[in-house]
């Protein structure tokens, strides 16, 4: 794959990084993400990558950035990954003892990196310009809209707010209804029940010591005016046969 700076002859920098602990199969995929890409989207991909030889890619990007800056005078805005490559180093090769005195080979693969940097055409950057202030008369319109709608916004969470409280306060009301029926007629059944107990229970001993009371006094004068009557009776007797006797002596 031939750059873009070859082609269209850009300012470019590089910066190369070897003898990396990784092969080359596993950092290229990698490269792909970030190549052709502006700088600070490439270094958005490479902090968010779950692959470790992305912090070396990562470091080997900015120190291309640095070169350009110092060396070109090119600022970090107008810079974009126009290549990045993994090339192939030199493997260490380790031997692991096995069964049966046999020893396998371990090959530990190296790598070398390099990214390159360039700056954009004016053209690019013009429609970078123009892009970034189309973006911003959106979002101040799209401030100013919502400022307006602000006042609305508030007017309805206070209906809202309203309907809310009142039909807390109609559901306390009922609640509150319905607790106060169901204790009403809780205490009036229990009143009634205990002043019907309380009745009977007064009547009937009321009655059963009336009725005593009248018995025993009714017999008690019975017996009484018998007696007097019988005594009565006796002494008047008594009177009479004296009274015949003295008129016979006479």
């Amino acid at each position: 794959m031939v750059s873009l700076a070859k082609i269209e002859d850009r300012e470019s920098t590089r910066s190369v990084v070897r003898y990396v602990r990784v092969s080359a199969h596993k950092a290229r995929p990698i490269l792909n993400l970030i190549r052709n890409k502006s700088v600070g989207r490439a270094d958005e991909i490479l902090t968010f990558s779950e692959r470790s030889v992305s912090d070396v890619i990562s470091k080997c990007l900015n120190s291309a950035v640095a070169n350009a800056n110092n060396n070109d005078g090119i600022p970090r805005e107008e810079l974009f990954v126009s290549e990045c490559f993994a090339d192939e180093g030199p493997t260490l090769k380790r031997f692991r003892p096995r069964a049966r005195g046999r020893a396998t080979s371990i090959f530990k693969r190296t790598c070398h990196l390099t990214v390159v940097v360039s700056r954009y055409s004016e053209e690019e950057l013009e429609a970078f310009q123009i892009r970034a202030e189309l973006r911003d008369e959106r979002n101040n319109v799209e401030s100013e809209t919502d400022s307006k709608d602000e006042p609305k916004l508030k007017n309805r969470k206070a209906r809202f707010s309203k309907k809310e409280s009142v039909e807390e306060d109609v559901t306390v009301d009922s609640s509150e209804g319905e607790e106060s029926v169901e204790e009403d007629v809780v205490v009036d059944s229990s009143e009634g029940e205990e002043s019907v107990e309380e009745d009977v229970v007064v009547d009937s001993s009321e009655g059963e010591e009336s009725v005593e009371e009248d018995v025993v006094v009714d017999s008690s004068e019975g017996e009484e005016s018998v007696e007097e009557d019988v005594i009565v009776d006796a002494s008047d007797s008594d009177s009479e046969n004296d009274e015949q006797n003295e008129k016979e002596a006479n």
